[in-house]
């Protein structure tokens, strides 16, 4: 075989091998972030606000009901400690296969998400009352030294 063929065709073999490299890569990273989304529901079923803030970068931002904000872990750990302490779920799922996707670059990556949620909440007075809302929310994350950490949240509520 002559050079110029052998070059390009071991330019096409590096380019196949890359290609199927990044795809492994973006599959593995997709099913990471299904289990990072896991996790979110976990931590709702099981009332764990550590379990929620495992993966939760210092500089989170987060837009819902109309307002865009960049709360602290401090803020953002002492907020569902509050409504983890007043809620008790007894579902907490998925209402549709989540959508997850990662950029080609495999740092940045979303998943967006329909839940259903059903449970019981003790109001101001200590009362508890029934709990049951439909929510959907895009959970945002980034890769940093290899690692996905929460980045983002942008959600909303069905009436």
């Amino acid at each position: 075989m002559r050079a110029p063929r052998r070059a390009a065709l071991l330019v096409v073999v590096a380019a196949c091998v890359a290609g199927a490299v990044e795809a492994a890569s973006s599959a593995s990273d997709e099913t990471l972030l299904r289990a990072l989304h896991e996790k979110v529901l976990r931590a709702h079923r099981e009332r764990s606000v550590a379990l929620l803030m495992e993966d939760a970068a210092p500089d989170f931002l987060e837009a819902n009901r109309g307002e865009i904000s960049r709360p602290t872990i401090e803020e953002r750990r002492a907020r569902f400690t509050s409504y983890f302490g007043s809620t008790t779920f007894s579902e907490y799922r998925d209402a549709a296969e989540p959508v997850v996707r990662v950029s080609k670059d495999g740092t940045l990556g979303w998943v967006l998400v329909r839940v259903e949620a059903h449970g019981v909440r003790e109001n101001d007075q200590g009362k508890k009352e029934p709990l049951a809302f439909a929510a959907a929310w895009i959970e945002l994350y980034e890769k940093r030294d290899g690692r996905w950490f929460a980045v983002g949240n942008v959600s909303n509520f069905k009436p």
